[in-house]
């Protein structure tokens, strides 16, 4: 399917939007064969091009209608992203030409930002529908959310069992790096995978962070040379192997969090600057017709 999306009919797509390309820098060219004005949106070829350009704002803008029109018979889902990725991507050459590079702080240039943010977030989304998915099923080892989530209760259960063979120090600092553990977060500690974990010192005080389980992991390293009974080293050398493995699961799910993350926050960019898009058009093209 993602190989259909790049190469749907043999390049149908991308050889259509070259040759819009093509088309679209030879109008703007024969602008400075024709005496009078030097080129701009306001000629016959700006607004020949300015005219294309809006079609396909408007036509690309269909793509989430022809997704949920399942008894379409006009092309597939994968054709009408494929012509949305290519045609999307030349708009920024039709765009850019009917301005003729003329800018300023105007409802034109607005509508022209806008559509730049539109077309640079649909690249980002063509690389999230190519790679992510990818990308979350290697870091979830063939495994959904919900067997890791599984996985990771189990470890805490055997930890929590654990520390009530070592003394009172380690089991209070072992349990705090249990309770003070975070996962989700905030927008941008979803997109970072940053890890906001803490763990209570054994001193007292404010917890202190514990990113990737660190801080108990480096604890329980110290503490096995020094185990004076064999029991005890057992023990802390099962709860480091228990907490080495809690970090490989959080680590996953963090990333997991990150990615699915990365899937979802195109469309929040993508599609309201897409509404916005079409706002500024419709303003652009009023005041053409009013002022112009």
């Amino acid at each position: 399917m993602r190989d259909d999306l790049r190469t749907w009919k043999n390049y149908r797509w991308i050889k259509l939007a070259l040759l819009l390309g093509l088309l679209s820098a030879a109008l703007y060219a024969s602008q400075w064969l024709s005496p009078g004005q030097p080129p701009n949106g306001g000629t016959w070829q700006g607004y020949m091009l300015g005219t294309v350009g809006a079609l396909l704002i408007a036509w690309l803008a269909m793509l989430g209608v022809r997704k949920r029109s399942y008894r379409s018979t006009s092309s597939t889902v994968q054709g009408w992203t494929s012509a949305h990725v290519y045609l999307g991507s030349m708009l920024l050459v039709v765009g850019t030409l009917h301005c003729a590079f003329q800018f300023g702080w105007n409802v034109h240039t607005l509508a022209y930002a806008l559509m730049c943010g539109v077309i640079f977030s649909g690249v980002f989304g063509m690389y999230v529908y190519l790679h992510l998915p990818r990308m979350m099923s290697t870091n979830r080892a063939e495994k959904d959310r919900e067997r890791w989530l599984d996985e990771l209760d189990a470890v805490d259960e055997k930890i929590r069992d654990a520390v009530q063979r070592v003394d009172a120090e380690l089991q209070a600092l072992a349990l705090s790096a249990l309770e003070l553990t975070r996962l989700g977060g905030s927008t941008l500690r979803q997109l970072s995978a940053i890890d906001g974990s803490r763990i209570q010192p054994s001193g007292g005080g404010k917890p202190i962070p514990n990113p990737e389980q660190r801080v108990i992991l480096e604890t329980l390293v110290q503490r096995i040379p020094d185990a004076r009974k064999k029991a005890e080293a057992e023990v802390l050398n099962e709860l480091l192997g228990l907490f080495g493995r809690r970090q490989v699961i959080l680590h996953v799910l963090r990333k997991d969090v990150q990615l699915q993350g990365m899937v979802r926050i195109w469309l929040y960019v993508h599609i309201p600057l897409t509404v916005a898009l079409l706002v500024a058009l419709v303003a652009h093209i009023l005041s053409v017709f009013i002022y112009w």
